[in-house]
């Protein structure tokens, strides 16, 4: 499932043998590493130790991060692997393993980023996160491995990143809430004495969904407006700032692109003058006011998330999904209908063409298909060097501690210097744990479209029963591994309101299994959603996939992504009927146009 996105969505690690290449040349002990990572973090530590321990590095020196946030994986991003219970083990283990042998990492960082783009509004933002950091601490006070000195520090080892949207006040006063709401937390659900290990310590990156296809040049301002919410207030700002670039609702960014937006944070920091004044919001009415809004909000959603049973409960419930897709929905009707202003797409939609995509590149990053490629043999090649009874010895003590529920890390951290794969690992852990699917929270949900389009919409869709006996059905999935499923969300939620039946096959399908559902589910229309760049790799073997089942002509295949143009002729070459891209934002015209193929 993973091979067309190899060398698209991040750095590629199959074996130690990788970690040795991404890191050499560099002391583990001298740098501070954040790893990206979620439901494959404890392995991912486990390469990072062993490669410690391999070059005889001390590893109680090791700095960094691992992301480590599940919640969010189930709701919004998707690389999650097991059941939220042995999801939550594994988290705590490695809180056990870092606090006694590497006292400067950070063994999760809590991240609401990806709730914000899931549609959050700011007090669910603030309330998940929180309720999710609430659900991490409480186990690890429950499973009592820790003294009441080593918990102060495990709360002090609590990071968390954030999303910072366009509403530039908003944003603020939500980072003051942040800071308030975790110094009551600590203080009076935990008891933590010193004021450091209350510290809301955060990173940042500012919003990239927001960012337009549609004159693209406006990205540059938005991103400069949400950087100055979380650094402004000094009692509130960020540790650590990330910016994307102008072009991510076009392409992967090119090295350019990153350039623009690391001198911005340069000029922020070193030109500005931002960081020699206290806070320039105290005492400010409209922030107080708007600040102990957001905290109420925030503490009553809290309170109804531990009273399900906590973040874990209400992820099994449905109730965290459900309300994500409806904040979703409920802003997706607010674009639609202009309400809420977005410069150059539904509003001041005409100018002057932007020079920064005129270059032969087209402003767009081109991807090498040699590195996966290489990526792939260099997998293979460590599989044929490696001991493979050391494999296999140390793959069946990670099996055995699973089973036992002894901590995994030494056994992982064995199976790291023994060269086994990160397929390996997870697949031994699957074994034991067995494998999640997450609500998709899109049953029940509404989306209002403008004026008479969803009259409209609704007649021919009624036409088409008159003409065929059944209502338009409509297969929406996503092939590959990418879980950004906010907008394949949006089209199942609005199709289905306006009378199309829906299969919504969710995140972390094969292209067969798409294939499968097509022919099962008799579908007149599939709609694929692929943002990871991997568009052509998937939906040549998805036609390939319905042309096996002698179906590639009965149904009509459209594709939905971030879609370089040039790439558009291809797609539609490979027999898809039309494929949508970020421009095209108006629901109500995309699902014309699905009407228009099948009639």
């Amino acid at each position: 499932m993973a091979t067309s996105e190899v060398g698209k969505v991040g750095v590629p690690i199959n074996s130690i043998d990788d970690m040795r290449v991404l890191f050499e040349g560099l002391s583990l002990e001298k740098t501070n590493t954040s790893m990206t990572i979620n439901g494959t973090s404890m392995w991912l530590l486990a390469l990072y130790i062993g490669l410690a321990r391999e070059r005889g590095e001390d590893e109680s020196k090791l700095r960094g991060t691992t992301q480590n946030d599940i919640v969010k994986e189930y709701l919004a991003r998707g690389t999650y692997i097991f059941p939220p219970k042995p999801s939550m083990r594994l988290i705590a283990e490695m809180y056990e393993f870092t606090v006694e042998k590497m006292p400067k990492w950070n063994a999760s960082n809590v991240c609401s980023y990806h709730l914000q783009e899931a549609g959050a509004t700011p007090e669910q933002e603030l309330s998940f996160a929180l309720a999710n950091a609430i659900g991490t601490l409480d186990l690890l006070k429950e499973r009592g491995r820790f003294s009441s000195e080593e918990f102060e520090r495990c709360v002090g080892r609590v990071s968390f990143f954030v999303n910072a949207g366009i509403r530039f006040v908003e944003e603020m006063c939500k980072m003051r809430a942040f800071v308030q709401l975790w110094d009551e937390i600590t203080s009076e659900r935990y008891s933590v004495k010193d004021a450091r290990n209350r510290r809301f310590r955060y990173g940042v990156q500012v919003n990239s969904l927001g960012l337009t296809e549609n004159q693209p040049e406006n990205n540059a301002w938005r991103i400069v407006m949400e950087s100055l919410a979380v650094t402004l207030s000094r009692k509130a700002r960020c540790r650590a700032l990330q910016l994307p670039a102008w072009n991510e609702a076009m392409s992967l960014p090119r090295p350019w692109d990153q350039q623009w937006s690391l001198r911005l944070q340069q000029i922020l920091a070193y030109e500005t003058d931002l960081l020699e004044y206290p806070d320039l919001f105290d005492g400010s009415l409209v922030v107080e006011s708007k600040t102990a809004e957001l905290v109420a909000g925030a503490r009553a959603e809290i309170d109804r998330i531990v009273a399900m049973g906590g973040a874990s409960a209400a992820i099994e419930s449905g109730y965290l999904k459900s309300e994500l897709v409806r904040s979703m929905a409920a802003k997706r009707t607010r674009i639609e209908g202009g309400e809420d202003i977005v410069v150059g797409v539904n509003r001041w939609t005409e100018g002057i063409a932007s020079p920064l995509t005129t270059g032969a590149d087209g402003g767009l990053f081109e991807i090498d298909a040699n590195e996966a490629a290489a990526t792939m043999a260099a997998l293979q090649r460590t599989r044929s060097e490696r001991d493979d009874t050391a494999v296999a010895e140390t793959l069946a003590e990670l099996s055995r501690a699973a089973k036992s529920g002894e901590s995994l890390m030494e056994p992982s951290i064995a199976c790291a210097v023994a060269r086994v794969t990160t397929g390996e690992w997870s697949e031994a852990l699957r074994d034991v744990f067995g494998e999640y699917r997450a609500s998709t929270g899109v049953a029940g949900q509404h989306l209002a479209l403008p004026g008479t389009a969803q009259g409209d919409l609704g007649k021919r869709v009624n036409a088409h029963v008159k003409r065929t006996g059944h209502r338009p059905r409509l297969l929406v999935g996503k092939p590959g591994l990418d879980g950004h499923s906010n907008g394949a969300e949006m089209i199942a939620v609005a199709a289905a309101d306006v009378g199309f039946e829906v299969v919504y096959a969710g995140i972390r399908s094969t292209p067969e299994e798409l294939a499968q559902t097509a022919l099962q589910e008799s579908v007149d229309i599939i709609g694929l959603s692929v943002l990871s760049g991997s568009h052509l790799e998937l939906a040549e073997e998805f036609m390939g996939g319905l042309r096996k089942r002698g179906i590639e002509g009965d149904v009509k295949v459209v594709l939905g992504g971030i879609v370089p143009s040039g790439d558009i002729p291809k797609l539609l070459a490979l027999g898809l009927s039309r494929v949508f891209t970020p421009s095209d934002y108006q629901l109500g015209e995309v699902l014309a146009n699905l009407l228009d193929l099948l009639e």
